[in-house]
């Protein structure tokens, strides 16, 4: 009987914090945009403080999921994310990149261009200055002024949630954007027991239990041994293999 209760308890929580998010992603940018260009400032300036407004946000959300029992979770070597520049996770869980951001104070990140419609997330996205997945070269470009304005980047090189139980499959262009960039990578490992929100379950079913995260920052890799290997197409595609085997590595040994 008490799990039945601690279930729907975790279910009504769930709901709660969606909809939380959902009028927080609505709200946000109408009560942030006018504070960010009333007060006199740069458009870098506004974009750091949009970063900082939504740090702050997802940090509180999260605490405020943890708090309500919908999740907990473990973080390690968050130390290492200190003058990150290019952040690369796997992608388990939709709310992966909410860890992310809650964890990254200047986090700038690589969205769909849908996301960029959403009513919900569509008004932080723009404030913050979020690059736009649209055209590989849009991007490429963006990634290195990101990282000239002191950004760390957060990618998915996944491009989508990955299928629980299946190997890693990563695209290409994650790994473009560090060789042609020469940005120095920061990996991160996401897992979620059980898995919870992932790309075939609708945001409403939860799992009988409570979904427990663990993300741990790895040490940086220098991309720098990668550009002697050839044309940057070359180098992106051995460097892709490399990181697929990586995640596919780590994910292993930590289950």
């Amino acid at each position: 009987m008490l799990d039945i209760i601690k279930y729907y308890w975790r279910w009504l929580a769930t709901v709660f914090s969606f909809i939380i998010f959902g009028v927080g992603g609505v709200l946000l940018p109408i009560i942030a945009l006018p504070i960010l260009y009333c007060v006199p400032a740069t458009a870098l300036i506004r974009e750091e403080r949009a970063h900082a407004v939504i740090h702050h946000t997802f940090r509180f959300y999260i605490a405020m999921m943890r708090r309500l029992g919908v999740l907990s979770y473990d973080i390690e070597g968050e130390s290492k994310l200190k003058n990150a520049q290019l952040i690369l996770a796997n992608h388990p869980s939709l709310i992966d990149v909410v860890f992310l951001i809650a964890l990254v104070p200047n986090a700038n990140c690589v969205v769909k261009g849908r996301l960029a419609k959403n009513v919900f997330t569509r008004g932080s996205i723009r404030t913050a200055g979020y690059i736009i997945n649209d055209n590989n070269e849009h991007v490429i470009e963006m990634a290195a002024d990101a990282f000239l304005k002191g950004h760390a980047l957060i990618v998915f090189p996944e491009g989508t949630r990955s299928t629980p139980g299946e190997k890693l499959t990563l695209k290409r262009g994650a790994a473009n954007i560090a060789i042609r960039a020469k940005a120095e990578i920061t990996t991160v490992l996401i897992e979620c027991k059980p898995a919870t929100l992932t790309k075939s379950d609708p945001w409403y079913k939860i799992p009988k239990t409570k979904a427990h995260f663990k993300i741990q920052v790895k040490d940086k890799i220098d991309v720098r041994s990668y550009l002697a290997d050839g044309p940057p197409s070359v180098a992106a595609r051995k460097l892709t293999t490399d990181l697929t085997d990586y995640f596919n590595t780590e994910l292993i040994l930590n289950d």
